[in-house]
């Protein structure tokens, strides 16, 4: 039950920080596709990356600070890995509903961007709390661990300690 209160905690810290990711995301999109009259997935390229770095600073920071971070590389390299693999979920649903089913009103690809985001969104949850922000074992894990261990150790020294006793020869 504890375990479940937790992911409850973090699924609604997560949907904080990307909530904030999403307002940058479609603001920097309306922007794009509106002011500067660039194209719906260049648009939708430059406004995701935008949104990844500043949700990279939200988990990092605030959501996952707990979390182990002695191989800073190792984090971002697979952030912006499993970022990237969501942005390609969203352009891919965004370029679909464009250039497939030809709804290109810019309401059309708004409700596109929102259904390429949903998907989005639960695959880099998943793929970041698993592998990017790995939790650091707890100290009752470790200890159950070393006695685990010290047990078979033990249990080692007694069979080597016991004499063989053979039956004898019929």
């Amino acid at each position: 039950m504890q375990k479940m209160r937790g992911l409850t905690g973090e699924v609604v810290k997560f949907g904080i920080v990307g909530l904030g990711g999403v307002v940058i995301n479609f603001a920097v999109f309306w922007v794009c596709i509106n002011g500067l009259g660039l194209a719906s997935l260049r648009s939708n390229i430059a406004a995701t990356v935008i949104a990844i770095a500043t949700n990279y600073l939200g988990y990092r920071y605030w959501l996952y600070r707990d979390r182990d971070a002695a191989s800073r590389k190792r984090e971002i390299t697979l952030f912006l890995v499993y970022s990237g693999i969501g942005m390609l979920i969203e352009t891919g649903v965004l370029g679909f509903t464009v250039y497939v089913l030809h709804l290109d009103s810019h309401y059309e690809q708004l409700g596109a961007k929102v259904i390429g985001l949903g998907v989005a969104t639960v695959f880099r949850f998943f793929s970041y709390r698993t592998w990017v922000f790995k939790a650091e074992p707890e100290p009752a894990q470790a200890v159950d661990a070393a006695s685990g261990q010290e047990l078979a150790a033990q249990a080692e020294l007694m069979l080597a300690a016991e004499q063989i006793r053979y039956a004898p020869a019929e």
